[in-house]
This record gives structure tokens, sequence and C-alpha cells, in this order.
């Protein structure tokens, strides 16, 4: 088996390594966000049509939302990587983008 090719930790990754307090701060957030029902519907809804696609418990590609409502199964980098995480998301503040910076 290859060595495992060492990866650079991002910014946040490095932060909570080094706040102890802040990781348990963002881990009782987290747990309570992802326990409400909005989001447990969320995942019940993406786990039916894996099921209803036979890819349930396979891994492989992610079945999304789309914008029209419905599902398409893409890469998991890419529909992890959208909606504003890291330097090029959507909401990112950059000009023709909903969180762009005011210019007072």
């Amino acid at each position: 088996m290859a060595p495992r090719k060492s990866v650079k930790k991002r910014k946040s990754a490095s932060y909570y390594e080094a706040n102890h307090e802040a990781r348990k701060k963002k881990a009782a957030y987290d747990k309570k966000y992802h326990s409400t029902d909005d989001r447990k519907e969320y995942r019940a809804e993406l786990a039916r049509e894996r099921r209803a696609r036979g890819v349930m418990g396979k891994g492989g590609k992610d079945v999304s939302h789309t914008s029209d409502g419905g599902f398409a199964r893409e890469e998991s980098s890419k529909n992890r990587a959208r909606n504003g995480h890291g330097k090029n998301g959507r909401l990112s503040p950059k000009p023709g983008t909903r969180r762009q910076k005011s210019k007072r």
C-alpha cells in the first residue's frame, strides 16, 4: 500500500484543533441543528430517493436536490462544495453573488 499523501488542514480545521472550547461549542450547535425536524426530513427525502434507485449503502455518487425540485446523481465533491463552502462558493462575498460586500 502506498503511503498516504499529507494534506494541509483547512483554516477552520486548524482553528478547531487548536481551540477545544470552540470545537465543543460547534459540536453542540451542529447536534442541535441536525436534530431539527427540517434537517431530518431533508435527509430522509434523499435516503428515500437513494433506496428507490437501488444505490443506498453502496457508496458512489450523491443524490442531490436540483433547482427545479428534482433529484440528480453527482460527484460528492461537487455537491458538497456548493452554496458558499470555500472561496468559490455561491454565497462568497464577490460581485454577482447574494452576499457581496456593501460599498459604504
